[in-house]
């Protein structure tokens, strides 16, 4: 474990001072006048130089910060989803809430923000699971629990759960352990040795970081696991934190693409490609990222694929990071049920397999149906990973001192709902079904209406809460982006932004097969007939233009 760093010492440890008398005073200030008297003439020369290197007033002032002078690697850094379409998304979101005349003169009345995966926001609404908000009132506003009409508010097992997270926490105004309260650990700890069928206890929370959503995760292994110059095997397309964590850490994204006409599956073949063109370019291949379900396929990985993903980290040595914070949006939990990469691993039989690779998974509370992004809470789980290796991630993790303590609450209640037969059990099931029911029905909508345009395919969503169509770009568009300087997918995407008010990911944010062009939406969107339609209409009258 982690050494215990001597303590610095307090000004009570060190000894005290005697007090001088005068005349000893008196000596010692003759001695430094002294001294200073005879400063070495090299002395006097550096001062004179300092002096004289000082900017004249006639010199303009110069900024320190300039694009010129901070951290190269941050200008390569590009993250789509809150790019280029959500800054004029948010402009004409301004527009329409000023009024006006220029309100009057847009073509659409509101602004649908179908490019990022955010239920609660303004325009989609999802509403918060009743239980989460009942406790986490409570523990925020604790005095609320002696009130005398607290028992007629509050259901009993909210009132319980609050009062238990109350005696753990403390206060949620104050740090917690920088891995998290362990409590909450715990929880976490029971909830995958449930999910994942393996014995109780063999889930080591001390293994278990609770984190300011998984994205804060994905950043503090990345940080630590990579040196200047290595490599991470990414899927394309991929959720473009990756790619901006590795452009920021000044490493290099190794992708390999997901077959489209497979339910965006994968390719063994393509995997070991990627290895081995790596190291023929002298690339060191040290993580592999797998997100499942996929973002922004929404494609669930088969439990055979996953299996060879684990051999062939096995085989190079490579650290297995599997992003699964998608792991309760599962729409056909029969025919391709959510299998997460600790079981897949801890049912290989080699035991060497079992046993060598290294794995960092990771959960949120943003995305299931609890949708609750802005609490940023999360963890993610360390299998196999050296303990000075876990005990350097627990310092850096220090650093930040803790993840917010009500994302944390919100970890509790993501691992540890409601059971039949508690109080609040029977309001809860009916708001998560409704919610994972909607985005169920709207994702099979969406890809069943954009089948059947010309010029568009989509792949039935498996999981998550994206499609991710593929547009059959007229070489007139494809041109004529060319000239505006941009990708085509870009440019289209601006254009049904411009048209509809509907803010989509251009698919070239997320790398897509060259010569392909996609779009993400959100399946997230209330009326989703009236938000199809446009989208419908938008694309006819675009490939017509372009025809």
């Amino acid at each position: 474990m982690l050494s215990t760093l001597p303590a610095t010492p307090m000004p009570t440890d060190r000894p005290m001072c005697r007090r001088q008398d005068s005349s000893s005073s008196q000596t010692q200030i003759r001695s430094m006048s002294s001294s200073r008297s005879k400063m070495p003439d090299a002395a006097a020369a550096n001062t004179t130089a300092a002096n004289a290197s000082k900017p004249s007033p006639s010199t303009p002032h110069q900024k320190a910060l300039t694009l010129e002078t901070i951290n190269p690697a941050v200008l390569e850094v590009e993250y789509a989803v809150r790019g280029e379409l959500a800054l004029k998304a948010d402009h004409y979101t301004k527009t329409l809430d000023a009024g006006g005349a220029d309100a009057e003169d847009l073509p659409f009345d509101r602004v649908v923000t179908a490019n990022i995966g955010n239920p609660q926001q303004r325009g989609l609404d999802q509403s918060p699971i009743t239980f989460w908000r009942q406790v986490i009132s409570l523990c925020e506003y604790p005095d609320l629990l002696g009130h005398p009409l607290a028992d007629r508010i509050y259901p009993s097992d909210a009132i319980e759960r609050a009062r238990e997270l109350n005696k753990e926490i403390g206060s949620t105004g104050a740090y917690t352990h920088s891995k998290g309260v362990l409590g909450i650990r715990k929880k976490v700890a029971k909830f995958i040795e449930e999910r994942d069928g393996v014995a109780a206890g063999s889930v080591d929370s001390e293994n278990i970081f609770l984190t300011a959503g998984a994205s804060s995760g994905v950043s503090q292994i990345m940080s630590v696991a990579l040196r200047e110059g290595e490599g991470v095997m990414i899927p394309i397309p991929q959720y473009p934190l990756y790619t901006a964590t590795l452009a920021n850490l000044s490493c290099k994204p190794l992708p390999y693409n997901l077959t489209e006409e497979n339910q965006w599956g994968l390719s063994s073949d393509v995997l070991q490609k990627t290895l081995d063109d790596a190291r023929e370019a002298k690339v060191k291949v040290k993580a592999l990222v797998v997100i499942n379900p996929g973002n922004p396929t929404g494609g669930c990985l088969s439990y055979d694929d996953m299996r060879k993903i684990v051999q062939l980290c096995y085989d190079n040595s490579i650290l297995l990071c599997a992003d699964e914070v998608y792991q309760n949006n599962i729409y056909d939990r029969v025919n391709k049920p959510f299998y997460s990469f600790r079981k897949v691993l801890m049912e290989m039989e080699d035991e060497n397999v079992r046993k060598g690779v290294e794995l960092v998974s990771f959960h949120s509370i943003s995305k299931g149906v609890s949708g609750e992004c802005g609490r940023r809470g999360g963890y993610m789980e360390m299998v196999n990973i050296e303990e000075d290796v876990v005990d350097m991630i627990y310092k850096m993790a220090s650093i930040n001192l803790c993840p917010p303590v009500t994302g944390q609450i919100g970890v509790d209640l993501l691992v540890d709902p409601p059971k039949p037969g508690d109080a609040s059990y029977e309001l809860w099931h009916e708001e998560t079904s409704l919610t994972h029911q909607n985005l169920k029905d709207r994702s099979a909508f969406m890809s069943e209406r954009f089948n059947a345009l010309p010029g568009m395919s989509c792949q039935p969503a498996e999981g998550a809460m994206y499609l991710f169509p593929q547009i059959e770009m007229p070489e007139k568009a494809i041109r004529r982006a060319k000239e505006l300087g941009k990708p085509a997918d870009v440019m289209y995407a601006l254009e049904m932004l411009d048209a509809t008010g509907i803010c989509a990911v251009a698919g070239s944010g997320f790398g897509q097969e060259d010569g392909t062009y996609h779009v993400r939406v959100t399946a997230l969107c209330p009326g989703v007939e009236e938000y199809v339609g446009k989208i419908e209409k938008f694309h006819k009258e675009f490939m017509a233009k372009y025809a």
